[in-house]
């Protein structure tokens, strides 16, 4: 894959040409992608027992001060989802209740500590999913909103959020990724600010990240809630044909190019 495949503007307009909607998630179903799989298909929340779970609105700002001081205790990806479903344990009860939040501290530095997609954007995803779920036919998957929340992660200049009271008082440098992974996130920031990883400007740095995640989803979700959400997300291994981000090139010589995919004929009537 060239430059230009991998470029966002690439990965738009081929989305536009997948219509990703009702039509695209359809074909994305029953496709041989298997990205979204159909085995969900038709599956009801009664019949899918507490799944997908119930929510109701929260505030973005009390969501990300909760994510920032999290942070400091079960890092980027526990600290995401501690911010939401800590306050709909108390708004909803049910399911939230039971989560055990504090398993998902393995999210730290890119999932243990590897560097591959930032924590918090897992646990992003995992919010989404838990409480939008599959529905597989049409536009409201939390697959997508994921995705979305993994592409605006890679373009905005971070870190947006500036908590109450700051561990670190100094202002801190703001980068853009270009990349939802962690290391190319958390390196982009380093070289910028001349800091090194254990320093408290760097901890400050990702706690701050983090609540900007977190003040970002609630504002989905609260559009989702509202019935105002129109999904901006797309799922990138449709339009490059491998499971790809756009900005490969900028770390990589070369990356896998896939066989053409030839889709089996149509049954005969």
């Amino acid at each position: 894959m060239s430059e230009k495949d991998l470029s966002r503007r690439g990965l738009i307009f081929g989305a536009g040409k997948l219509a990703v909607g009702a039509a695209g998630i359809a074909a994305l179903s029953s496709g041989g992608f298997g990205l979204l799989s159909n085995a969900n298909a038709g599956v009801t929340p009664a019949a899918a027992g507490t799944w997908p779970w119930p929510y109701e609105k929260l505030d973005p700002a009390e969501t990300a001060e909760i994510a920032y001081n999290e942070w400091y205790r079960l890092f980027c990806g526990g600290a995401v989802i501690s911010s939401v479903f800590s306050q709909l344990k108390e708004k909803v009860g049910g399911p939230y209740k039971d989560f055990p939040t504090d398993a998902f501290i393995f999210l730290e530095g890119g999932v243990s500590g590897w560097g591959t997609v930032c924590g918090s954007n897992a646990g992003a995803n995992i919010v989404t999913n838990l409480i939008i779920g599959p529905r597989i036919g049409g536009s409201e998957t939390g697959m997508l909103m994921g995705s979305e929340m993994l592409q605006w992660y890679s373009e905005a200049n971070m870190p947006i959020y500036m908590p109450k009271e700051p561990k670190v008082k100094e202002e801190l440098p703001k980068t853009t990724s270009g990349s939802p992974l962690c290391h190319v996130s958390v390196g982009t920031w380093m070289k910028a600010s001349g800091k090194g990883l254990k320093s408290p400007e760097r901890k400050d740095r990702c706690a701050r990240v983090t609540a900007s995640v977190a003040y970002h989803l609630v504002e989905l979700l609260n559009q989702w809630k509202d019935g105002k959400y129109v999904t901006e997300g797309v799922v990138p291994a449709t339009i490059h044909g491998i499971p790809a981000q756009d900005n490969c090139m900028s770390c990589h010589d070369e990356v896998p190019s896939p066989p053409v995919y030839t889709p089996p004929p149509a049954p005969k009537a």
